[in-house]
């Protein structure tokens, strides 16, 4: 009975969507999450009565036919790149982007990472680092006697040293951009990395290119809408449910057919 094995790609299709949306609610509140979608495929059809075939032997045509699906697939799980809104920090390390840009970030095997998340800090070599360390790319160091630090919108790092009039440039930060935003692989820890699918980073200063302005003291949120993702989750909840009742209808059919005598 095909009815129990399409029931059942319906359920495990459900299963991850519900995945996928528990993940975004569980990163509401992480720094420069982008939210994800599930999205479906039919599986291919198993044909009993082909449309078009003809009828006759006088040319009459089939119009419609009888083909039967096989349940469904998961197609992918998007990735939406969405502006989320900026919330305040004063922190002057905190760093957000207006636009579609990525910060760079050097990982401990000497491959560059990608992040939206920019809360970052100072290391003991008081050089720019990520909450775990990573250096954030081109390195920028910042002098000691610094009273305050200053990024301005076109990313120059700009350090009040005391005793000195005016504040000096200690470096520029650099924004990359994808052809292809969604076709970056997640590694975790608000890091991305580029794949044959995004294509190659194209690194250009803020402001350049819509990859987007700097803005200091402000961190970006997730753009998970909560009320969006409730709504999801019941409508996969709904469908997981109704799939199982068929399997429970398809259940019921063959125990009839079991029992004729």
């Amino acid at each position: 009975m095909r009815a129990l094995d399409i029931a059942s790609t319906g359920m495990q299709s459900q299963q991850l969507n519900v995945e996928v949306i528990s993940n975004n609610i569980a990163n509401l509140n992480t720094t420069g999450y982008k939210r994800q979608r599930a999205e479906f495929q039919d599986l291919l059809y198993q044909s009993i009565r082909r449309p078009g075939d003809t009828s006759s032997d006088s040319g009459t045509v089939v119009p419609v036919g009888v083909q039967v699906g096989l349940g469904v697939k998961t197609a992918a799980v998007y990735r939406i790149h969405e502006q989320g809104n900026l919330n305040q920090t004063q922190n002057p390390l905190d760093l957000a982007i207006q636009g579609k840009g990525f910060f760079q970030v050097l990982l401990p095997d000497g491959t560059t990472a990608y992040t939206r998340a920019g809360s970052f800090q100072l290391n003991n070599s008081r050089q720019i680092v990520t909450a775990d360390g990573y250096l954030v790319q081109p390195t920028i160091s910042i002098p000691q006697n610094t009273t305050s630090i200053t990024v301005n919108a076109s990313g120059q790092v700009l350090a009040q040293v005391a005793g000195a009039t005016t504040p000096q440039t200690v470096g520029q930060l650099q924004l990359a951009t994808f052809a292809n935003d969604p076709g970056l692989v997640a590694l975790g820890q608000n890091l991305l990395r580029e794949t044959q699918a995004s294509g190659n980073p194209s690194t250009v200063d803020p402001g350049v290119n819509d990859a987007g302005t700097i803005q200091q003291g402000f961190l970006e949120t997730s753009n998970v809408n909560v009320v969006t993702e409730i709504s999801s989750l019941i409508t996969a909840q709904r469908a997981y449910e109704m799939n199982s009742k068929v399997i429970q209808a398809a259940d019921q059919m063959q125990q009839t057919l079991t029992n004729l005598r």
